[in-house]
């Protein structure tokens, strides 16, 4: 249920800045003019709701414990609820369909779909899927299209996680038995998978072209996933994959930005100041100009705390960081209805503690998602 108020005596970051003007609800969206009970929100800040472009820290929601929960819509509930605690407004559920097996296999993920659809709707804020497809999955290409038509998947992005420069000398990799048991299998036999998988290689470039013509033609978004330099880039670009997830290097991230497409980097990266795997700093790609969007990644608080960060540190100001997590990735999307605060779009804000910065209340099209705190007896009262 959409409530109708007027938040008054914030300061509110709309497309021009900061103001202190009213800021009206009603039907979900903003509206002009003062309607419905007047709230005041004096000594807060209320901030376009957060749009997160591409977040896995749900996988520990559907299955805590490996091979301990079956009924994933619950866990989607929680996270949903979690999304929200964090001012996340739309959540972009990036779920793995790949050889790995386990909760990163097609079973798993085909539940998971599944159980997002089942919820979605009576959610409080907007769950969306996105696909990540393992490019050297040959076999399951067309279950994963199968996937793409049955659940209505708008987003699909592909990855390649084989550790090809072991593979390819017939060497083990590291952390394989942990992998192997992860993915419920006999170490040997994951071992001998992955060889097959890598002697494969050479149909990959022909069989994901194919498969990304297929689904431009559906309208799917595509992206590719961890880009290692500017030639790869240009690879994706060709196969008409135009969202670049967390590129690798400053040229990838570069080859990207300078043809105006999108680069999403991670928010975790940022708060850190550095990527845990060591790759290309997202302070650094965002000095040097080249992210439109920072995602969640593994950690849902991360987005609200990167874009601060980047105001404490000086790198831009609070429209300019605010911007990455909100209107950003909402283009990144496609998505015209949000990301600012402006008359006629999704109501979809934060409010947030002027002094700690902490997520206090957050709406998705006008519904109350979050509320704690000193101010809910504002909205109450």
């Amino acid at each position: 249920m959409t409530i109708e108020v007027t938040l008054e005596g914030a300061e509110v970051l709309r497309p021009t800045g900061w103001d202190k003007g009213p800021l009206a609800i009603s039907g979900g969206q903003i509206v002009d003019g003062t309607v419905g009970r007047r709230v005041d929100l004096s000594g807060y800040l209320v901030l376009p709701g957060i749009v997160d472009v591409h977040g896995d820290g749900f996988e520990r929601h559907m299955a805590p414990r490996r091979g301990a929960l079956r009924e994933a819509s619950h866990g989607v509930v929680a996270c949903a609820a979690e999304l929200a605690a964090n001012g996340i407004t739309t959540g972009v559920l990036a779920q793995f369909f790949s050889w790995e097996g386990g909760m990163r296999g097609p079973d798993f993920a085909e539940h998971v779909f599944a159980s997002v659809n089942a919820v979605a709707p009576s959610l409080p804020v907007d769950v969306r899927l996105q696909l990540r497809l393992e490019t050297h999955l040959l076999d399951d290409y067309a279950r994963a299209e199968a996937a793409v038509d049955q659940f209505g998947i708008s987003y699909v992005v592909f990855n390649d996680h084989l550790p090809h420069d072991r593979l390819s000398e017939g060497r083990r990799p590291p952390r394989l038995t942990g992998q192997a048991l992860k993915g419920g299998r006999n170490p040997e036999d994951h071992f001998r998978m992955l060889l097959d998988l890598e002697a494969r290689s050479s149909e990959v470039p022909e069989a994901a072209s194919a498969l990304a013509a297929r689904l431009v033609a559906k309208g799917v978004r595509l992206g590719s996933h961890d880009d290692h330099d500017a030639e790869m880039r240009q690879v994706w670009r060709a196969r008409g994959a135009l969202v670049s997830e967390f590129p690798e290097t400053l040229s990838a991230a570069s080859e990207a930005a300078g043809a105006g497409e999108p680069v999403v980097l991670g928010a975790p990266n940022l708060v850190r100041g550095a990527s845990h795997k060591g790759n290309a700093s997202a302070l650094d790609l965002v000095q040097a100009g080249c992210v439109d969007a920072l995602a969640s990644d593994y950690h849902y608080p991360s987005p609200a705390r990167a874009a601060w960060r980047l105001v404490e540190l000086g790198v831009c100001d609070a429209p300019a960081a605010w911007a990455l997590v909100s209107d950003g990735p909402a283009q990144v999307l496609g998505l015209t209805d949000r990301g600012r605060l402006q008359t006629g779009l999704r109501a979809d804000l934060i409010v947030i503690e002027l002094d700690t910065h902490r997520v206090v209340a957050t709406l998705s099209a006008g519904q109350v998602a979050y509320l704690s705190g000193p101010v809910a007896a504002r909205f109450i009262a």
